[in-house]
């Protein structure tokens, strides 16, 4: 999906939220799991449920893998359920050594055929840019983690006083135009936010750390919209475990519905914000 596309779907749907896929069998309503497949009959459910909510869904690999075969193909079937209507992201959290780059980003950008993967950019520019070399794809780069332990390493000051992560956002910046390249900032750092922006005014940004990691999503879009909206925040356990009855779906659309309806409001800040 190119840039034009996505920005053009967000405004007509007035939503920038990403529904994130993150199914735990010992989490799923306990109907579910007479079914052949639990895991994607709860996701085909969700994505029922919240199709004209939100922009984007976002499958995170490892609640696939550890499944085993079965849940490469529980992720296979969902990808192919979501269809083309939606920005999709393998959150895969790749990065390795040129060739093998480059047989990750042929898995989930050609096999699955996935519109984004996020790719770790501690081994530098050789391990991303393999995810570049697909026209119409994006690589999502791990920038500002929402977790505790991005404290660690992320916030250590440079040469310049810049701390590791703006120096990780301008650099990459000079890898590719902003149509491919998105930076992960965790909404638990909304202090960290015009910094971005200054760094990276044009590229979107995909915002984890929304709904039950407590982020708060007026204050991260009044710093971090701009004029082509330039977020996809994701909200993943407060949509997807919002009930836990027969009735999950609906307790999950009300949910998501909840905050599509915030964000339809906010998305007139983007007339005020320079791109």
């Amino acid at each position: 999906m190119t840039r034009k596309a996505l920005t053009e779907l967000i405004f007509e749907r007035r939503s920038y939220l990403c529904v994130g896929l993150d199914a735990e069998i010992s989490k799923l309503p306990p109907h579910l799991l007479h079914y052949e497949d639990p895991v994607f009959e709860f996701n085909k459910q969700i994505i029922d449920a919240t199709r004209d909510l939100c922009v984007a869904y976002k499958p995170n690999l490892a609640f696939y893998e550890a499944l085993g075969a079965q849940g490469w193909q529980t992720l296979e079937k969902t990808q192919a359920y979501i269809g083309q209507s939606h920005f999709t992201i393998a959150d895969a959290k790749r990065g390795d050594i040129g060739n093998t780059s480059g047989l990750y980003a042929k898995a989930f950008f050609e096999t699955l055929n996935f519109d984004a993967v996020t790719v770790a950019p501690y081994m530098g520019s050789d391990s991303v840019l393999p995810f570049l070399a697909y026209p119409g794809k994006w690589v999502i780069l791990l920038a500002l983690t929402s977790n505790k332990g991005s404290g660690d390493f992320q916030f250590t000051p440079q040469e310049d006083g810049q701390p590791l992560f703006i120096k990780v956002i301008e650099k990459a910046c000079s890898w590719a135009l902003p149509e491919q390249l998105m930076f992960v900032v965790g909404a638990t750092h909304p202090d960290a936010f015009a910094a971005v922006r200054r760094a990276a005014p044009s590229n979107f940004l995909l915002v984890p750390g929304v709904g039950a990691q407590g982020g708060d999503l007026e204050s991260l879009s009044r710093s971090g919209l701009n004029a082509d909206c330039g977020m996809l925040v994701n909200a993943s356990r407060s949509i997807l475990y919002a009930g836990n009855g027969e009735d999950f779906a609906e307790k999950a659309r009300q949910e998501a519905l909840a905050i599509q309806q915030q964000m339809d409001k906010l998305l007139d800040l983007c007339q005020f914000n320079n791109s």
